[in-house]
């Protein structure tokens, strides 16, 4: 894993989280994008070589709905950048990790991403991701 990607925060109302983000981070988000296959419309702000990434459901049927629900607002998951995503993933279910995702897909911000149970992360939801070519 070559770095922290991104922190995955779910949020209930998109446009006060980017109004309240865009004040603490002093800057202005670079991309919102909707993922329709999970539901969720994304924004995110640059720092330094990480990001942020606010998610907000656009369905009550999906994964950050659920997670708000159960929850409430908050760290969602952390993403790995990776340099050979379906390596990482064969390496990590070889080290007995339960994966949600056991291949890549296609997620936000031109990134091919998997999931890793929070079960086996120590109770962390952890996303690998991956520039997509």
């Amino acid at each position: 894993m070559n770095k922290i990607e991104h922190l995955g925060i779910a949020v209930k109302d998109l446009e006060a989280a980017n109004k309240l983000y865009s004040v603490l981070l002093n800057t202005k988000p670079y991309k919102q994008e909707a993922v329709e296959s999970e539901g969720v419309i994304t924004s995110f702000f640059k720092m330094g070589e990480s990001k942020i990434e606010l998610l907000a459901a656009t369905n009550p049927d999906s994964p950050i709905a659920k997670f708000i629900e159960k929850r409430g607002e908050g760290i969602h998951h952390i993403a790995f950048d990776v340099t050979d995503i379906d390596a990482e993933i064969s390496r990590l279910q070889a080290e007995g990790f339960e994966l949600i995702n056991k291949t890549s897909k296609p997620g936000a911000d031109n990134k091919l991403i998997a999931f890793l149970h929070p079960k086996s992360t120590g109770g962390v939801l952890v996303e690998l991701c991956m520039e997509r070519k």
